[in-house]
């Protein structure tokens, strides 16, 4: 699929990303789909329950976590990519800061990629995404994994999220990338306190004020766990589905989740709260 052809139907509903981490150390489902079999299948299974697109990530970006090469990262995504192939009724997403990475996972048939530092870790992405022409996420991340929870602190967080946003949408269009396919994420859980993410959480209409499609990834996430006392992070997909129900009635474009028939069904509910009013 030519990814610069491929059009997501944003501003219609609320899309559901369904999340296939490709490791052994992510926060909520390491080591589950290590393998190229497992994870297939469970891509197949995420688009048969009704996702909009697969997001397939090699690496772990969980608070605290070190980078893999490029070498080890390629050799966990490409393969899934590979044993997918065209088939699938949902659309591939690559979640990678490498611009390696992008290209093989584009040239395979990502349609989108999923960037937790915004073109900051190798602006080398921009200018693949740029040639490609798939949809961009952009998001904020204060720091980077392994220090982004030792003591975030921001004077006002929704106003330097949005205008960290802003200023990596406008980097990433001076380097030819189309903002018809730039699409921003604020990060939650990224270098932020619960205060910071639930301020976020609120803010959507300032977000949507950039004039980009929002997506926003919460599933399973320790804001539930301080909220809740959900310690588990698989316990806590109930709690998501719930907060889907909230952002889709906010107007929120994309939400990343790794359960999709109770977030498919949040979402659907939001949509029609959101157009009721």
């Amino acid at each position: 699929m030519d990814p610069s052809g491929f059009r997501l139907p944003l501003g219609q509903r609320t899309l559901i990303m369904g999340v296939l981490n490709v490791t052994p150390d992510s926060f909520s489902d390491g080591g589950d789909f290590a393998s190229t079999q497992a994870a297939a299948a469970h891509a197949r299974r995420l688009a048969a329950e009704g996702a909009d697109l697969i997001d397939i990530g090699g690496e772990s970006t969980r608070p605290g976590s070190k980078g893999v090469s490029v070498e080890t990262e390629l050799a966990r995504v490409v393969p899934v990519f590979e044993a997918l192939g065209g088939g699938l009724p949902a659309a591939l997403s690559v979640d990678t800061t490498k611009a390696a990475v992008a290209r093989a996972c584009l040239e395979r048939g990502a349609t989108l990629v999923n960037d937790v530092s915004a073109g900051r870790f190798d602006p080398g992405i921009l200018d693949e995404v740029a040639a490609a022409g798939p949809y961009l996420v952009l998001m904020h991340m204060q720091g980077n994994p392994q220090t982004m929870q030792a003591d975030p602190t921001y004077k006002d967080v929704v106003s330097e999220v949005v205008a960290f946003l802003q200023e990596r949408a406008e980097a990433a269009a001076a380097r030819g990338v189309a903002r018809d396919r730039i699409i921003v994420d604020p990060g939650i859980g990224f270098g932020k306190t619960l205060e910071h993410n639930l301020a976020l959480l609120r803010a959507v209409p300032r977000l949507k004020s950039l004039g980009f499609p929002v997506m926003v990834g919460a599933s399973r996430k320790s804001l539930f766990k301080a909220l809740l006392g959900l310690e588990e992070p698989k316990a806590r997909d109930a709690a998501t589905a719930q907060l889907t129900a909230v952002l889709a009635a906010q107007g929120v474009d994309i939400v990343r989740v790794h359960e999709v028939p109770s977030n498919l069904r949040a979402a659907r509910l939001g949509d029609s709260l959101r157009r009721a009013a």
